[in-house]
């Protein structure tokens, strides 16, 4: 065990005037699993970077460990995962590499096809085995979830929670209850750490919230009262003191020579002048009560709609403006195939989407045009867009 400390950290990108951080301190023991979370644009991925060592930053931060980022940048993805190791984890033992790669249950013929030929599910769990293999390491791990399904996610969660020394970016909560035993918290002015997992963080800070808007309702009641109660006070010392000097003294003349003349009226003055000094100092108070609320309560802006206008509208104006008859040629797959295929979409498409886009072209008016024959969509056949139609 052993503690990364962070102390007055400074950092903003170059070129911006607002910092990410600003004198920021915390503590972490690389033995514990933390949770990182924070609103979107708060500086997670960001910090992750700055303790890796990426960005240059003002402060200091102290780990007797290194820090490995994942997903990590392979270089050469024609090499496969046995030839990555050796790159990559020089120093560590295969028998300790296939240990980690047994609960993350991948296939052992991935281990010698090339990186970039297995799916993307494939390579975080090679990567995450390669990356906790090392020893004295301590894991920046951001979003490790976004290419596993509902089976990965669970294997990944189930192995990071018999892991220990990790600090995760997730933005699924149930991923990171089921992986975390603490929360490293980015909010709009701190940055704090609280033991559990994200439930148990979000049921606590939901708290803390609830409690800070209804103290800052009962101190702007507070303020207001104690405002108009001061001015009451002054008004009434103004008088007073006013009647001491001869102002009004027709009104008060009567009061005055009855209890005791001008002493009275100097005694109530000053009377009236401490109540009102009073009242401004609780007054001043319960605003600096009020200044320390609300500073980690997330606003969110209403939300601000622009109207587009609607692509058949549009069509219809390019007609009118330049004259030109547009004619739309539909194909029934991703094209160019191989280049749809990286981002989850080699294949044809089916039947009902088919149907859907010539429903949409007709409802559009786009009944002039040529419509690929779903039954010649093959992977290896790529129409040309050159008005003939099929």
């Amino acid at each position: 065990m052993s503690i990364i400390k962070v102390s007055d950290l400074t950092f903003c990108y170059e070129g911006n005037y607002d910092n990410i951080f600003e004198n920021v301190s915390f503590q972490l023991d690389t033995d514990w699993r933390l949770g990182l979370t924070g609103r979107n644009g708060r500086g997670k991925t960001t910090l992750l970077r700055l303790l890796e060592g990426r960005y240059p930053y003002q402060g200091t931060i102290h780990a007797s460990v290194g820090f490995d980022y994942f997903p990590y940048a392979v270089e050469d993805p024609s090499l496969c995962p046995m030839e990555l190791l050796e790159r990559i984890c020089p120093d560590v033992a295969l028998w300790r590499f296939l240990r980690e790669l047994t609960p993350l249950e991948v296939s052992e013929d991935a281990l010698y096809r090339p990186f970039s030929t297995l799916s993307g599910g494939e390579q975080s769990k090679l990567l995450l085995a390669m990356l906790f293999s090392r020893e004295n390491r301590f894991l920046l791990i951001d979003e490790p979830t976004n290419h596993l399904d509902q089976l990965g996610r669970a294997l990944v969660s189930r192995y990071l929670r018999g892991k220990k020394g990790f600090l995760l970016v997730s933005h699924d909560r149930a991923f990171l209850d089921g992986c975390v035993d603490h929360i490293l918290s980015i909010n709009r002015s701190s940055i704090e750490v609280q033991k559990g997992n994200f439930s148990s963080w979000y049921e606590n800070k939901r708290r803390q919230d609830a409690f800070e808007l209804s103290q800052n309702e009962r101190l702007k009641k507070e303020i207001g009262r104690l405002k108009e109660a001061a001015r009451q006070s002054s008004d009434w010392a103004d008088k007073v003191e006013n009647s001491k000097i001869g102002k009004n003294s027709a009104k008060v003349k009567g009061t005055a020579d009855a209890m005791g003349g001008r002493a009275f009226i100097g005694e109530q003055s000053r009377r009236m002048q401490q109540r009102r000094k009073n009242l401004e100092r609780r007054q001043q108070n319960a605003i600096e009560e009020k200044s320390a609320l609300l500073k980690d309560i997330e606003r969110s802006d209403a939300l601000k709609l622009h109207p587009l206008t609607h692509h058949a509208q549009r069509l219809a104006a390019l007609r009118e403006e330049t004259g030109i008859e547009f004619i739309p040629s539909l194909m029934s797959q991703f094209t160019p195939f191989y280049k749809a295929a990286e981002h989850g979409l080699g294949r044809r498409i089916t039947t009902y989407e088919y149907r859907q886009v010539i429903d949409e072209a007709v409802r559009l008016g786009l009944t002039d045009g040529y419509m690929q024959e779903k039954s010649s969509a093959k992977e290896e056949y790529t129409p040309p867009f050159n008005l003939e139609g099929l």
